[in-house]
């Protein structure tokens, strides 16, 4: 009994080696790709059938009128066949454009997602800075708020000077009128007192 595998003996946890045609011819996707999408995109427009038709309708002109011209007669089988052949590889290679366009289709939309998601998140990251400063410039004092506070600080000011002064002046009226009630007073007791008449002297009895 061997103590080891074999040389050369193919091992179960190694992959196996590409066989056949694909691993000999190497061909690049993307060159023929867009290959296909030239091939694809002139099947499709009004030059390729005006050159097509006219081609059919030489050939068929030629193999019916020109005798000694004729190497496709009636049924025209070689017609046919280059017919087949054009179908054959027409329909891959439109194909092949399709799933490339697919494939671009879905990088855009992914791309447009991820653009969107991004924008989704910038707008809401927008919404809250702009609800942030919302509220901080509620709880700030606007120039308007800050002139009337002036102005009423100044007026209660101006008020409680004038009040004071018009204390001060009633004060001083009552001081006026009491000063001049007690010289009043004082001027009437002592012309009360030089009308009073003179008392006459007592005389003697005798």
């Amino acid at each position: 009994m061997a103590d080891g595998p074999r040389e050369g003996a193919r091992r179960l946890d190694q992959p196996r080696a590409a066989r056949g045609l694909g691993n000999l011819v190497r061909l690049d996707p993307d060159t023929i790709g867009r290959l296909a999408e030239g091939i694809a995109r002139f099947l499709g427009t009004g030059r390729f059938l005006a050159i097509q038709t006219m081609i059919v309708v030489v050939w068929i002109a030629l193999n019916v009128f020109a005798v000694q011209l004729r190497w496709d007669p009636y049924p025209f089988i070689l017609l046919n066949l280059a017919f087949s052949t054009q179908a054959a590889y027409a329909a891959p290679l439109i194909l092949l454009a399709q799933n490339r366009q697919t494939d671009r289709d879905r990088v855009q939309a992914e791309e447009d997602r991820a653009r969107a998601a991004s924008t989704r998140a910038d707008t809401e990251y927008l919404a809250r800075e702009l609800a942030s400063l919302r509220v901080a410039v509620g709880e700030l004092a606007t120039r308007d708020f800050i002139r009337g506070e002036l102005q009423r600080a100044i007026g209660g000011d101006e008020g409680d000077a004038a009040a004071a002064a018009a204390e001060r002046k009633k004060k001083q009226k009552k001081k006026r009128e009491a000063a001049a009630a007690a010289a009043a007073a004082r001027s009437g007791s002592s012309s009360t007192a030089d009308r009073r008449p003179p008392r006459r002297r007592e005389e003697p009895l005798s």
